[in-house]
């Protein structure tokens, strides 16, 4: 059944004033001093007449910490930096990948009546569009956002009061990049947190796509970051190659994985940050490119030049085939043509 959201009230919208960018005293997760102060874009807009500086106040709920999120939220704040200079605050918290953190983080942003929630990641997205169906909420780093509501036959549109942008790469593009590597593997493991709503859609899909080509596929579901080592394992010692989707809690466990696997049993993976963690290769998208697509919807939210529910999710507007070249060397594997090699972090 289709998830109705109220319509966002756009006159309270273009009324409402900013809160001081404060962290309240109970908050379970700490928010960046860096950024919940006014950002130091606002010195060069200092010379502005005082009667058109706008303060809006923009919470920002991440799920947890790794490349792939930081990436999407670093974006999003050099865009609203650049497009509204001087008048926005952040106020960046992080749940550690708790989702019940998520609900404390999205009720805490309506109590302080912020202008606008962007919310990095499924579980973030899902606690703020419970907290509020008023302040604007605008996710990033989300793969399907039908998936993530509940909503069928999706048309791209969520309405009331969320849109955003996500970091699905093709599906079958990224099945079809295990048949190119390894054509003659016979069994594929699929691992992802069940918890993730996104990452069960994405290991279905894939599965379906893989099995049309000839693979015998398991799923290996972990819960958490507790069971994920005993998980891995088990579908290593299973398979020929392993799959992961955009999953943020393997992607915070990345080092686990490459434990278990490197060069012994080869590892696809649906985003650079996952690839570059433990896998061979990966589709690639840039998340610092989908978080600044975001930050440019919020501006116009903020300024009263978009109405939200009629803002459909936007999608990344290039996908780019990458290779781990440690990964690769270990496995004694050959590279196939057009893949770029993923950057060692700085």
């Amino acid at each position: 059944m289709k998830k109705t959201l109220k319509p966002l009230t756009l006159l309270a919208l273009a009324a409402a004033v900013s809160l001081g960018a404060c962290s309240g005293g109970g908050q379970p997760a700490e928010s960046s001093s860096a950024d919940s102060t006014s950002l130091s874009s606002s010195e060069a807009s200092s010379s502005a007449p005082e009667a058109e500086k706008v303060t809006y106040e923009v919470g920002i709920s991440q799920l947890v910490t790794h490349p792939a999120l930081d990436a999407a939220t670093e974006g999003f704040q050099d865009a609203l930096n650049e497009l509204l200079p001087g008048q926005v605050r952040f106020d960046l918290q992080n749940a550690a990948n708790d989702p019940a953190t998520c609900a404390t983080i999205a009720n805490s942003f309506v109590s302080k009546n912020v202008d606008l929630i962007m919310a990095n990641a499924t579980p973030a997205l899902q606690a703020a569009a419970t907290a509020t169906a008023d302040i604007p909420i605008l996710g990033t780093s989300v793969t399907e956002y039908g998936v993530a509501f509940g909503i069928t036959d999706f048309s791209g549109t969520v309405g009331g009061n969320v849109s955003g942008t996500s970091d699905l790469a093709p599906l079958d593009q990224q099945a079809a990049m295990i048949k190119e590597w390894y054509p003659d593997a016979k069994t594929v493991g699929l691992i992802y947190c069940s918890n993730e709503a996104n990452s069960q859609y994405q290991v279905d899909t894939v599965q379906s796509h893989l099995e049309g080509m000839g693979y015998t596929c398991t799923q290996y579901p972990f819960s958490d970051s507790n069971d994920i080592a005993a998980v891995a394992q088990t579908a290593a010692d299973s398979s020929d190659v392993l799959y992961i989707p955009t999953d943020n809690t393997a992607a915070s466990n990345t080092p686990i994985i490459d434990n278990i696997c490197h060069g012994k049993v080869p590892v696809f993976a649906g985003e650079e940050g996952i690839a570059s963690g433990c896998a061979v290769a990966t589709l690639s998208i840039s998340y610092y490119d989908i978080g600044y697509k975001t930050g440019e919807m919020a501006a116009q939210i903020l300024t009263g030049k978009a109405d939200i529910s009629t803002m459909p999710i936007e999608y990344a507007p290039e996908f780019v085939k990458k290779y781990n070249p440690p990964m690769c060397e270990a496995l004694g594997v050959t590279v196939p043509e057009g893949y770029d090699a993923i950057e060692p972090a700085a």
